[in-house]
């Protein structure tokens, strides 16, 4: 039985179970006859509370058996939300075996009232299809940009050549497109990448054009709602932005790109755990539009996309590699070794403290990567070389500054002041790993009266966008290198054990984009740029670095974990919880059968810290976590995440105290 009416909302409705992970209906009143629109906020009495909600659809009759409850508010006749926007945020929920609203709530910004009063602006012209002969130095790379000029839905993995304005070359990528009078979206994993491309976009089109806008999450709410709603208006073309930026409601999308898909800041760290990669991947095949995936290196997520044929590669040729590429050297190769006995086990061998006083004397800057901040973030027995850890809490002891009074625990920060070895009993500390403070002492004393410049989230400056030319040490962390304005005369990267030994699947993708991307700041060998690695040459990473052959260790990578069952050759879910609601959870799944239920393996320490919020593991404090891992062939992949949504909507229903948290492809698997 139907019941007809005079118009029916159909309300997506802010509930956090995910048994009611559905639309439900409501009876539109006369008097809110003319503000209710499809993707406008309303306000809902729904289990005896008034919720908050999104209309996603006016209908004229429910298939709803029973008396409906009308809406209680119109907050606001905005139609915030579009039609593609939520089309494009169910399909990242059952990917993710999520729920509609958990998805809408990183897709639209918190109202504010002021910008929805500002008067509509039309859209801004159509700018002029730009030059792009410098993407001629790319195999495809003209080919593709003709393509989007079409509007076409050409799909590629972009792997830049040494020495590339990676900033320049989107800016063109996004002018094509919106020559065409089509939309353009570009996610990136910084605002410091923003704003590089933001300046790049402004030197396309100048500085008083509205061509583009920047989203970021480090806007003011206000102002933050209002570029959105320029978007929403149609008033701009270009969105550039963080990952949050990747739902922006832009209009007849033409392209899609994101930079550096490999940074681990484009996984979002809220449920349900979507990543800005494969949220505009969706998005370029229900909008049918080009995507562009850009980096130094290759994820071997791009690498499968190429495998499969879904995108094609733009690569520069091997000589102008070659020719770009500054000379990459190993302090561990047969050479360094019989010249410096400690090559392979000193922190700056000789190799390294050479190169850099050459580029000194020769007036350029050197880069030194540091893979780990602080001071001294790591201390370990004298005796006999144990993790030094807090008595009260197990963290790790660390020192903040060389004028610390004694080591401290890096979680609760009591002070170690009587601290004794739990295995050999003795009471002295030696420094485990040096962060970068650390390394800037250490510098300074290896180079005195050379400048030093520290960049990094923890160091005094913080991130500098870019530093002079002339004779300089510049410190820095991995992602904060500072541009050099005729780019760095050497770069050292230390501690490659600390990258290298992480007990992680990506460490060595991972370990190869951090490197280029500070080897891509340094001058061509041409011009004597040299990069030193403190690690043995013959390691894969090392050799793909030397080679600047990213595209052969993404491809050696995706075989290997093809061979031992690991994302992205497979699709993997994580379950974490205390034991017996992570069985209960896993009794209750109705998994495909090509599905692999492993473990549990107990969460450690620092893990448990991360997991230790709201919702998961939640009153149950004493009890320690465990972690199954389930996974399935990548075609079986849509129907693993129905299984796990069907399951989670079970508790949920059954109202169960305790929360498991459930991660499908999660970016750190260690």
């Amino acid at each position: 039985m139907s019941a007809d009416c005079r118009h029916i909302a159909r309300v997506c409705v802010d509930s956090p179970l995910t048994h009611l992970d559905r639309l439900f209906d409501y009876l539109i009143p006369d008097e809110f006859g003319d503000q209710v629109t499809v993707g406008c906020r309303v306000r809902v009495r729904f289990a005896g509370r008034l919720l908050d909600g999104y209309v996603l659809d006016v209908l004229a009759s429910s298939e709803h058996i029973g008396r409906l409850a009308a809406l209680a508010r119109v907050i606001s006749p905005e139609p915030v939300l579009s039609s593609a926007v939520a089309r494009l945020a169910r399909a990242v929920a059952d990917r993710y075996a999520g729920t509609l609203w958990d998805v809408l709530r990183l897709a639209v910004p918190p109202r504010r009232a002021r910008p929805e009063k500002l008067p509509v602006v039309g859209p801004a012209a159509a700018p002029s299809r730009p030059s792009t002969t410098a993407w001629a130095r790319y195999a495809h790379g003209h080919s593709f940009l003709t393509a989007v000029a079409q509007g076409r839905p050409a799909r590629a993995v972009w792997t830049l050549g040494p020495g590339e304005e990676w900033p320049a070359r989107l800016a063109e990528a996004a002018a094509t497109a919106a020559s065409g009078g089509r939309g353009v979206l570009v996610v990136l994993p910084d605002v410091r990448d923003v704003d590089r491309l933001d300046a790049a976009l402004i030197a396309q089109f100048g500085a008083s054009s509205p061509a583009h806008v920047v989203l970021t999450a480090d806007l003011k709410p206000e102002e933050r709602y209002r570029r959105f709603l320029a978007v929403r208006r149609g008033s701009v073309r270009i969105v550039i932005g963080t990952r949050a930026a990747a739902f922006a409601p832009v209009a007849d999308l033409g392209l899609v790109a994101i930079w550096d898909d490999g940074d681990d800041l484009h996984a979002e760290p809220r449920a349900p755990y979507p990543h800005a990669r494969e949220v505009l991947l969706l998005r370029a095949h229900l909008e049918n539009c080009a995507a562009l995936l850009a980096g130094w290196s290759r994820s071997t997520e791009a690498a499968v996309l190429i495998e499969s044929g879904w995108a094609h590669e733009i690569t520069a040729p091997r000589d102008d590699v070659r020719q770009a590429a500054p000379r990459v050297g190993a302090s561990g190769d047969d050479v360094e070794q019989s010249r410096d006995a400690a090559a392979r086990s000193a922190r700056l061998p000789s190799l390294a403290l050479r190169v850099a006083r050459e580029t000194l004397a020769a007036g350029a800057p050197v880069l030194v990567q540091v893979p780990r901040r602080g001071y001294v973030p790591s201390l370990a027995c004298d005796r006999c070389r144990t993790p030094a850890r807090c008595r009260r809490c197990a963290g790790p002891l660390g020192q903040s500054s060389a004028g610390a009074a004694a080591a401290s625990c890096r979680w609760c920060a009591r002070p170690a002041t009587a601290w004794e070895c739990s295995v050999c009993g003795a009471r002295r500390l030696r420094v485990a790993v040096s962060g970068a403070g650390r390394t800037s002492e250490e510098l300074g004393r290896a180079f005195p009266g050379v400048p030093i410049r520290n960049s990094g989230r923890t160091a005094a400056g913080g991130v500098l966008p870019a530093v002079e030319d002339g004779p300089a040490l510049v410190v820095t962390t991995p992602g904060a290198e500072p541009v050099a304005a005729s780019g760095y005369g050497a770069a050292l990267l230390l501690d490659s054990w600390a990258l290298l030994g992480r007990a992680d699947l990506r460490a060595g993708e991972e370990t190869l984009r951090r490197w280029l991307g500070a080897a891509s700041l340094v001058r061509s060998a041409c011009d004597g740029g040299q990069v030193i690695v403190m690690a043995d040459s013959g390691h894969p990473v090392v050799q793909a670095l030397i080679r600047w052959d990213p595209a052969g260790l993404a491809a050696r990578e995706l075989a290997e974990r093809r061979d031992l069952g690991f994302p992205p050759a497979v699709r993997l879910a994580t379950l974490t919880a205390t034991a017996p609601a992570a069985e209960q959870l896993l009794a209750s799944l109705e998994l495909p059968s090509t599905a692999e239920v492993l473990g549990p393996v107990l969460v450690d320490d620092e893990k448990r810290r991360a997991h230790s919020r709201p919702g998961v593991g939640a009153g149950q404090p004493d009890q320690p976590l465990v972690r199954y891992l389930v996974r399935a062939p990548r075609v079986d992949g849509a129907a693993l995440a129905r299984a796990l949504h069907a399951g989670q909507a079970l508790r949920s229903a059954a109202k169960a105290s305790e929360h498991v948290r459930v991660q499908l492809d999660p970016v750190d698997i260690g």
